[in-house]
């Protein structure tokens, strides 16, 4: 007997499910389409690279207060079509203006025919002219009225101005790449780092091997090679922002991405692979290791804290310990003694640089001691302009030269403490010029004044030595 009541009230029940179920239908798929919404956009938020092809096209774009590179979607062809129709022209027609006919008398008098014939004339002939004028304008009007619409034409000179302020993707010329190579690679950055090692290699007291010198000089510069090439690739949204880097190959787009990391790759695992294999792997790892620091450490640190500037001395800092190390196979405190004078040297080098181009990296978003801490700039470029002194006195102290190379490196280190002094003092870019300039020769000079008060050897040392005399040989009994 409960059979009816039962249906009714699952009748009730199932009628008030589906009234709901299909109440929420359309908020059910909004919740969905959302969803597939975001699983489609949420993606591009944190990949920044997709697909190999990644690397052939990139562009800027700011998300979330976030510079990201992403691949260029491809565009279709544009057909740009100038007509323009010149409907300035105002169409005016003149009216005419009747002419009444002249009446005369039928009998003139004779008395009155040479009075009137001169009006006459006159008057036909003013009449005739301004019938030619009116006539004359009709027909000019017409010829308007029918004349064809203006189209203005671009030139090839306005087309080419035009596309030339456009983004598009250059070809690469093959007999250009030698000088686009030079400038990725920062080829005048990359020789002062292969010449600090070649003289870090020749400091070393061991006998000089051409073969290994060549090999670890080359491993370097392939190395380096390696990390200017990344840290361009890298910073190319920021360095169209600076003057002085706006006109880099990865910037103006003269190659692509993916052209730039083939070529530091092409470069740096046969320059580690030298190092390591053909040298020893100490070298080889410090090679590595300088890589890393300068693109991993160094590049990012740039834009978030001034410490990247004392991690960049450490990474010019290594180039002559491993020349040292080349030569000598192991770690000494001479290779750590000029690694100190590169490191110490970088100091009033960068930061005289960077003070005259502040302006620059505050534009790229550049976190440096000139920007950020002006008093710091020129504290430390002082105190480690002083540093070489130093330095330059424990060189004997170490057995690295003899004492003769703190007297004659004393010049020079007065006179790029004095500059330091003398910017620490006015902070001006006349002071910082003179110190930037002067840091450019006084590295070679207090090198190459190392290597000239170089200690010898000890096996030239004891090859100099007189053969000692044998002792008499005296039996006893």
């Amino acid at each position: 007997m409960y059979k009816t009541p039962c249906s009714r009230l699952s009748g009730l029940v199932g009628a008030s499910v589906k009234q709901k179920l299909v109440q929420n239908i359309p908020r059910c798929n909004q919740t969905a389409r959302s969803l597939i919404q975001l699983y489609r956009r949420d993606p591009s938020n944190w990949l920044t690279y997709q697909h190999l092809n990644f690397l052939k096209r990139q562009y800027v774009a700011k998300n979330s207060s976030e510079l990201n590179q992403r691949a260029i979607p491809k565009q279709a062809p544009i057909l740009t079509i100038v007509d323009e129709r010149d409907d300035s022209v105002e169409r005016q027609v003149q009216r005419i203006p009747t002419i009444d006919p002249v009446v005369t008398d039928a009998e003139p008098h004779s008395e009155d025919v040479t009075s009137k014939t001169q009006p006459e004339a006159s008057t036909l002939s003013s009449t005739t002219g301004v019938v030619a004028v009116q006539k004359k304008s009709v027909s000019s009007a017409v010829g308007i009225s029918d004349e064809t619409p203006h189209v203005q034409v671009e030139t090839d000179e306005a087309r080419e101005a035009r596309l030339d302020r456009q983004w598009k993707q250059l070809k690469v010329d093959v007999a250009d790449l030698p000088d686009i190579y030079a400038r990725l690679a920062k080829i005048k950055l990359t020789a002062l780092v292969v010449t600090t090692a070649a003289a870090g290699y020749a400091m070393a007291p061991v006998p000089f091997d051409p073969l290994i010198f060549f090999v670890s000089s080359l491993g370097t510069g392939l190395a380096s090679c390696t990390a200017n090439s990344i840290n361009q690739y890298f910073e190319v949204p920021f360095d169209s922002n600076m003057n002085r880097t706006k006109n880099r190959p990865l910037v103006r787009g003269q190659i692509s991405p993916l052209h730039a990391v083939s070529f530091a790759l092409a470069c740096g695992i046969p320059g580690v692979a030298l190092l390591t294999l053909a040298v020893n792997p100490l070298t080889g790892f410090l090679g590595a290791l300088n890589i890393f620091l300068y693109t991993c450490c160094y590049t990012p640190l740039k834009r978030l804290s001034i410490t990247n500037t004392w991690v960049g001395a450490v990474v010019g800092a290594i180039p002559p310990v491993m020349g040292w190390t080349a030569a000598t196979g192991c770690l000494e405190p001479g290779a750590l003694l000029l690694g100190g004078f590169l490191y110490s040297w970088q100091f009033p080098h960068f930061n005289a640089l960077s003070w005259n181009l502040r302006e620059d990296y505050s534009r790229g978003g550049y976190r440096m001691m000139s920007v950020t801490h002006p008093g710091m700039c020129k504290r430390v470029a002082l105190r480690h302009s002083l540093g070489l002194i130093g330095l330059s006195t424990l060189a004997p102290v170490l057995d690295v030269t003899t004492w003769s190379f703190p007297v004659i490196s004393l010049p020079i280190n007065l006179y790029i403490s004095y500059l330091a002094f003398r910017f620490y003092q006015k902070g001006d870019r006349s002071s910082a010029r003179k110190l930037f300039f002067c840091s450019l020769w006084h590295l070679p000079m207090l090198l190459l004044l190392a290597l000239t008060c170089k200690k010898p050897r000890r096996d030239q040392q004891d090859a100099a030595l007189p053969p000692a005399s044998p002792l008499p040989l005296t039996l006893q009994s």
